[in-house]
């Protein structure tokens, strides 16, 4: 019987893994839970009408906008969510 890595409901297959340190408190690899929180964290934005958008930018952009960000005591996201607003509503 071959042993599917994302399947842990069958206790006696994984009954030899002996594993120093604190138990996991979760049974799956680190990068299925990865997956599974992104993929999560997808729902709960579409969910709540959010849309990913992704750019890259400079360093320095990426430095002010930080700072002018917790000037305004905003995250970054919504900072940047806020300015585009701005120029969109002009």
């Amino acid at each position: 019987m071959a042993k599917i890595a994302t399947d842990r409901t069958t206790i006696d297959l994984f009954a030899q893994e002996k594993r120093p340190g604190r138990p996991k408190t979760n049974p799956l690899p680190r990068e299925e839970q990865l997956k599974l929180n992104k993929r999560n964290q997808i729902r709960r934005d579409r969910s709540k009408g959010l849309k990913r958008i992704e750019f890259k930018v400079s360093d320095e952009l990426y430095t002010a906008l930080s700072e002018e960000a917790g000037k305004a005591d905003m995250t970054r996201s919504a900072y940047i969510e806020h300015i585009l607003t701005q120029v969109l509503t002009r």
